[in-house]
């Protein structure tokens, strides 16, 4: 039977009880973890977010009745528990940050008794995902992810207090907003009043934050939720939390010098990490070239290394085929791995196919300098010698090359350096590494639509001096963009925006728009750039991103309270779900008709 709690006020939460209490009554209240009876003797362990504390009910000290109560708690039954603070009695805990003392009772209320859960309330459960978010509020209880929501909030706190000291301010943007088909899927909202219509949910506050630039707010920042209709990864949801900023009368160099203060902050005062400042930068040609990825990891080396001059000549078909259709050769030095065997190396190449290569060429060097090699009958020995030179090959090394479009050689060289990593436990989540990529192309080609695409948006600066290539070789101008890498995982990104009414129509233009076009999904923000608008520069984070990677955690679904599944929803509510039909007749709407 439930208890009431009237009469009673926590004076502590469980983990913040230390020694410096001994002797003094104090009333904690929480979930029992677990119960102990050993007849005479039972031992309460009660948590709560802050931890846990253990509550001993002994004859002599507790009455038999009380003793008797606290036999028949069970795990999750809430209680409230009075007494007294002692030094243990029994061995000292040194796995609690209470280990060291216990609470000897002289009140005890069930304030609400539990079912059986159907999983233990754990950390590190082996309880399937499925089960653990069908019972979210459940699996929310476990210390891991209380821990990871806490630091989250910090993470919000410290970035709040810290760009209020900078002198952001705090500004919230609509949710409800007109749809923009570039980019990701909107997810659209029907009007009902205006039936046939529809607003969209945000993908970002990026026209917004412009807008109030160009409303002389000069610095601005808000945590915002936004939205994708997209296919999910383990890092990704359909929605997801920025941390958003936009500054004017800025430059690159401006915006990177206070996100960098930002970060060493949040590390030192979440983690007590040290973040060494400046972080390094790097152009995305130089990411690519040496890492095949555009957020490179560099925790570890195994660079790219270009040697499309050294087997130029050669007669290997496949090396030779990519060079004759102005491909690269490039290869990576798995250090060390020259022992791998047939298989695991057959792995490797199936891996490599998954990322466009239609094989994986490779050098074993053994131990002892024998070269084994599913290319060498097609060489001259001093061709593989050079060759194993050129990659800075040593006696135990495997080699691992890939021959085809530069593209593809870097998605494939760049996921496989990465998978080597995995294999040779090359990374570790606590060795935190920052990295700016700058300088990015400004367009990218799109095959399916026949065009050239922003490759961040389409209201992202040029490089001044690329300006002039921007009719003749559009692909070769880069943009005054940056994003910021942690450990090859891309935490944010931004740029200077375009300001000039004239380079924003020739961006258009080169965009594929017409002039309608451009006011019809822009024509706010445009007549707005007619009445003086500064130069200005922003970045958005994402926010779960860099807290699953702050609390080394594999998945934002480990930092996010009531995140979806791979499909897109919610095992709890089992949201998305349908709706009365007198809803949908308020709306206009109608459902086609649908097999189930």
């Amino acid at each position: 039977m439930a208890e009431s709690m009237q009469g009673l006020k926590r004076t502590h939460r469980c983990a913040e009880l230390s020694p410096e209490q001994i002797g003094e009554t104090v009333t904690v209240m929480g979930w029992v973890q677990k119960n102990r009876n050993k007849g005479g003797l039972v031992f309460v362990d009660v948590r709560d977010r802050s931890g846990i504390i253990q509550a001993v009910f002994e004859e002599g000290k507790s009455s038999p009745e009380l003793i008797a109560k606290a036999a028949g708690l069970r795990a999750e039954y809430v209680v409230a528990v009075v007494g007294k603070v002692q030094r243990r009695s029994g061995a000292v805990n040194s796995n609690l940050a209470t280990g060291e003392i216990e609470i000897i009772p002289e009140e005890l209320r069930v304030l609400s008794e539990s079912e059986t859960p159907p999983f233990p309330i754990e950390e590190n459960s082996r309880t399937k995902e499925e089960l653990r978010l069908k019972y979210r509020y459940l699996d929310l209880r476990r210390p891991d992810l209380q821990r990871n929501l806490m630091m989250r909030s910090r993470v919000a706190t410290l970035t709040r207090q810290f760009l209020a000291e900078e002198g952001f301010l705090e500004i919230e943007t609509p949710v409800l907003i007109g749809s923009t088909p570039e980019g990701a899927r909107d997810y659209l909202v029907p009007s009902r009043i205006h039936q046939g219509h529809f607003y969209a949910l945000p993908q970002s506050p990026q026209l917004f934050k412009q807008l109030l630039m160009c409303s002389g707010y000069d610095r601005y920042f808000q945590i915002a939720k936004c939205f994708r209709d997209e296919d999910l990864r383990a890092d990704r949801q359909p929605e997801f939390t920025q941390i958003d900023m936009e500054l004017s009368f800025v430059d690159v160099d401006d915006v990177i010098d206070v996100n960098e203060r930002l970060l060493a902050k949040l590390f030192d005062e979440v983690l007590g990490v040290k973040v060494p400042l400046p972080i390094p930068r790097m152009t995305w040609k130089e990411a690519m070239d040496r890492f095949g990825s555009d957020k490179p990891d560099i925790r570890f080396g195994m660079e790219l290394t270009d040697v499309t001059e050294v087997v130029r000549n050669c007669e290997f078909a496949v090396f030779k085929n990519a060079i004759e259709n102005h491909g690269t050769v490039r290869g990576i030095n798995a250090k060390g791995q020259g022992s791998m065997p047939r298989k695991k190396i057959d792995k490797l190449t199936a891996f490599a196919k998954d990322y466009g290569a239609k094989g994986l060429a490779y050098i074993a060097v053994q131990e002892d300098g024998t070269v084994k090699s599913s290319f060498a009958k097609f060489m001259k020995e001093e061709e593989i010698q050079d060759l194993i030179q050129a990659m800075d090959g040593e006696n135990g090394d495997l080699l691992l090359f890939a021959a085809d479009q530069k593209k593809v050689v870097w998605d494939v060289l760049g996921a496989l350096r990465l998978e080597l990593a995995r294999q040779m436990e090359l990374l570790d989540k606590s060795d935190y590494r920052f990295l700016w990529i700058t300088e990015f192309p400004l367009l990218e080609w799109s095959e399916e639509q026949n065009r050239f695409t922003a490759m961040h948006h389409p209201f992202t600066m040029p490089m001044e001096e690329d300006l002039k290539y921007i009719d003749s070789d559009p692909g070769r101008v880069r943009a005054k963009a940056y994003d910021i890498v942690l450990n090859g995982n891309e935490i944010g990104g931004g740029s200077v925006r375009i300001f000039n009414p004239e380079i924003q129509s020739k961006m258009f233009e080169v965009l594929g728009f017409t002039e309608e076009q451009a006011h019809e999904q822009f024509g706010f923000l445009l007549t707005a750039f007619k009445y003086g608008v500064p130069p200005h520069a922003g970045l958005a984070y994402g926010l779960d991103r860099l807290v699953m990677l702050m609390a080394q955690e594999n998945s934002i679904r480990d930092v996010i309270a009531f995140p979806k599944v791979k499909d897109a929803s919610d095992l709890m509510t089992e949201a998305p779900t349908r709706v009365e039909p007198k809803q949908l007749e308020e709306l206009g709407l109608s459902i086609a008709a649908q097999d189930e």
